[in-house]
C-alpha cells in the first residue's frame, strides 16, 4: 500500500508539444546546437557592448580629470592679472638705474628679496616673465609692439629696439605680452 505521503515523491513528466514533435535524438541535438549558437551570438553581443561601454567610462573620466586640471590652472588668471600692475611697479622701480641707485643700498635690498619672493611664488603656481631682449625677433603673440622704429640694417628690421614692459603668462598662456619698440627697415 502507498500512503499519499508516498506519492509526493514520485514525478511524472507530461510530454510537452515541443517534446512531441522532436521524437528524433538528432533532431533534437541539431536543435539545441542552433539554440546554444544563438545564446552564444548573445552573450558576445552583449559582452561587447558591455566592454564598450566600460572603455567609454574610462575615457569619460580621463577626460573629465583632465578637464578638472586645466580649469584649476587657469583659475588663478584673476589673480595673477591682478598682481600685474605690482610686478610692473617692480620693474619700473628696478629700471629708473639713477633714482633707485641714490635709495638706501639696506632698502633696495630688502625690495629686492620681497621682489624675488613674489616672483618665485609665482613662478610656483605657473607664472612666467617674458623678458625679450634688444635685438630679439619680434613675435606678435608674446610681444606688444608700442612703436616702431627706423633702423638702417636690414637684419635689424622687425626685431626688439627697446623693451618698454615685460610681460608675463601662466602655464604657457599669455596674459600680458611685453611692451616693445619694434625695428622697422625702410
Amino acid at each position: 500500500m502507498h500512503s499519499d505521503a508516498d506519492n509526493k515523491d514520485d514525478v511524472t513528466f507530461e510530454p510537452s508539444e515541443e517534446a512531441e514533435n522532436l521524437k528524433d535524438p538528432a533532431e533534437t541535438v541539431k536543435k539545441l546546437k542552433e539554440e546554444i549558437r544563438t545564446l552564444r551570438k548573445a552573450r558576445e553581443e552583449y559582452l561587447r557592448g558591455w566592454q564598450r561601454a566600460q572603455a567609454d567610462y574610462a575615457n569619460l573620466k580621463k577626460e573629465e580629470e583632465k578637464g578638472r586640471k586645466e580649469f584649476a590652472k587657469y583659475a588663478q588668471e584673476g589673480l595673477v592679472r591682478d598682481l600685474l600692475p605690482a610686478m610692473q611697479s617692480f620693474h619700473m622701480a628696478f629700471g629708473n638705474k639713477d633714482v633707485w641707485e641714490k635709495v638706501d643700498l639696506n632698502w633696495r635690498m630688502g625690495v629686492q628679496y620681497i621682489y624675488s619672493q613674489l616672483m618665485s611664488v609665482l613662478e610656483q603656481n605657473g607664472v612666467k616673465l617674458i623678458e625679450p631682449k634688444v635685438g630679439d625677433v619680434f613675435d606678435p603673440v608674446s610681444h606688444s609692439s608700442v612703436e616702431a622704429v627706423p633702423v638702417e640694417r636690414k637684419e635689424e628690421d622687425h626685431t626688439v629696439r627697446e623693451v618698454m614692459q615685460k610681460g608675463f603668462s601662466l602655464h604657457g598662456k599669455i596674459v600680458e605680452p611685453a611692451r616693445v619698440k619694434v625695428g622697422e627697415f625702410k
